[in-house]
């Protein structure tokens, strides 16, 4: 079961976005759920992470304070509220789902399953 990344968009600098991650039938149990994002030219980077089970979070010096993420048990979906959006944090958003914990959260190298990205484009 793949993991869908969907609501990227077009926003203004200085606007807000949601994204959500999500596999039907997928548990996230036990595991750490991060997103990552890759601009053009650029390698893929840390955004967030959380782990399913206790709730502790990781960010991104460069995201701190703006974005937050957060999981929903229910619907088994994890989020990213993007706020106070730059035009640097433009780029192809990707969630990742590993077994990771403490400082290695931030390593893409830890996430076994990737889902298919989904772009978000700032404005200026």
């Amino acid at each position: 079961v793949q993991l869908q990344a969907f609501g990227g968009g077009l926003v203004q600098a200085g606007g807000s976005l949601r994204l959500s991650c999500a596999a039907p039938g997928r548990s996230f149990s036990g595991y750490t759920m991060g997103w990552f994002r890759q601009a053009p030219g650029k390698e893929r980077e840390f955004v967030a992470a959380i782990r399913w089970n206790g709730g502790n979070q990781w960010y991104a010096d460069s995201v701190k304070g703006r974005f937050t993420i957060s999981r929903d048990y229910a619907k088994n979906t994890v989020y990213l509220q993007m706020d106070s959006l730059k035009p640097d944090d433009t780029a192809v958003y990707f969630c990742a789902q590993s077994r990771a914990i403490a400082s290695s959260v931030r390593e893409t190298s830890t996430y076994f399953h990737w889902g298919q990205g989904t772009q978000v484009t700032v404005s200026s």
